[in-house]
């Protein structure tokens, strides 16, 4: 950003040149604390509250939501889609319809790395008995990568998915990145029910697999099927010890707790 950019930029809005602090995070997340999704997301869009923003989908079985969200306020942000190539079809069908759906501009698809591929899994087996280690190559490095041109990343994250995310805040510090990227989980508090009025309130398309029982849905690999009043994912990486592909490292919620009514943050 250059200096024409960051000397023009109202006194009062957080300065992302340098990236963000967890201060920054604790200041947004007091910001919009009790503000409705779609207002807290046209303001941090419009206003450009956090710099250059992208939107990390799965295209899985919630995706919707959010994109639509999204779309209502600007359809050309840049949304971030990992081809691993261990998608389910349907997946990559879903993705195609709900893009033409919504009416999305900017869909960039992220690949790993090939020679890597070649070097580390080759016969494309690795996810059977290393799946971090599949995860790293087919995920988590390529969208580090795609990240380091932008300041921040929208989430699809909700807290009742899992006890991993059961505290999480709607603005953190992505740990993942030295340089204090922002990361924004605009559905954190939605409940199940909440989702599913919205699906269908706005009549959105579903994914084809959820009517299968797949209530959350990755790479096909490492996505089974769940019972009714299992866990939504308890159906990913089934036998392992592993509830995250890696892209979300967890966070400490405790450093972004709102403050009390009445904190000063400038003191």
């Amino acid at each position: 950003m250059n200096e024409t950019e960051v000397s023009s930029r109202p006194r009062d809005r957080i300065d992302t040149s340098a990236r963000f602090t967890e201060g920054d995070a604790i200041r947004l997340n007091r910001m919009f604390r009790g503000q409705e999704t779609l207002e807290m997301l046209s303001s941090v869009l419009k206003d450009h509250l956090a710099g250059d923003i992208a939107v990390v989908s799965s295209f899985g079985a919630e995706s919707a939501v959010l994109l639509h969200l999204v779309a209502q306020v600007d359809k050309s942000v840049p949304v971030l889609f990992l081809e691993t190539d261990k998608h389910f079809p349907e997946t990559i069908a879903y993705r195609d319809e709900l893009v033409e759906f919504l009416g999305l501009t900017n869909l960039r698809i992220l690949t790993p790395d090939a020679e890597e591929i070649v070097a580390k899994d080759e016969a494309g087996l690795r996810w059977s008995w290393d799946p971090d280690g599949c995860c790293e190559i087919r995920k988590v490095k390529p969208l580090a990568k795609a990240l380091a041109g932008f300041d921040a990343s929208i989430t699809g994250r909700k807290a009742f998915q899992a006890s991993t995310r059961a505290q999480l805040p709607r603005f953190e510090i992505d740990s993942s990145d030295a340089q204090g990227r922002l990361k924004i989980n605009p559905l954190i508090d939605w409940s199940a029910e909440d989702l599913e009025a919205y699906f269908e309130e706005h009549g959105l398309p579903r994914h084809p697999l959820v009517a299968q029982g797949y209530p959350s849905i990755g790479c096909s690999p490492c996505t089974h099927k769940v019972a009714p009043g299992e866990d939504p994912r308890s159906g990913r990486w089934k036998g392992w010890d592993k509830t995250e592909c890696g892209i979300h490292s967890p966070n400490n919620p405790d450093a972004y707790r709102l403050p009390p009514e009445g904190f000063d943050p400038a003191l």
